[in-house]
């Protein structure tokens, strides 16, 4: 999937001039800001295309006899619950990575490299949220603003 939208009318028709430069002919590839070059799209529709295949070939590859292939729409974009995706194959089971460090690979000593933020960081968070608390009390606003927490 790759989405790109199309401004060239509306620019148009609010009088904005678009300038471009580039070095190289197809620099400004789908730029939303220009109209649809048909040689560009087929181009991106090819490589997706291909993408698609190849992603196709190595889940297949991958999965081996695990995978039930006679589902329909496997490789559609179609969205899988957890456990559905057990039952067709496209996952051996469901967990954390913790789950996988643990009991697949089996590396006890795991360590979590999510940041945390640090006390300016925490203080500053709430001290804007208040901020903006008392900008909305003072603009009469209707409904509070959520609070940090």
């Amino acid at each position: 999937r790759m989405d790109n939208f199309g401004f060239v009318d509306a620019m148009n028709k609010l009088g904005i001039e678009r300038r471009l430069l580039t070095a190289g002919k197809n620099k400004a590839l789908l730029d939303p800001f220009l109209p649809v070059d048909e040689s560009a799209r087929a181009h991106m529709q090819n490589m997706l295309t291909e993408i698609h295949r190849q992603f196709i070939d190595s889940i297949k590859s991958g999965r081996g006899d695990r995978l039930d292939t006679s589902v329909d729409g496997l490789f559609s974009g179609l969205i899988w619950t957890g456990e559905h995706a057990v039952d067709i194959g496209l996952v051996d089971a469901l967990g954390s990575a913790g789950y996988v460090a643990r009991d697949v690979i089996g590396e006890e000593n795991i360590v979590d490299y999510t940041l945390k933020d640090d006390l300016l960081e925490r203080f500053a968070g709430k001290l804007g949220a208040t901020m903006a608390q008392a900008l909305a009390t003072r603009l009469g606003s209707e409904s509070p603003l959520p609070q940090a927490r």
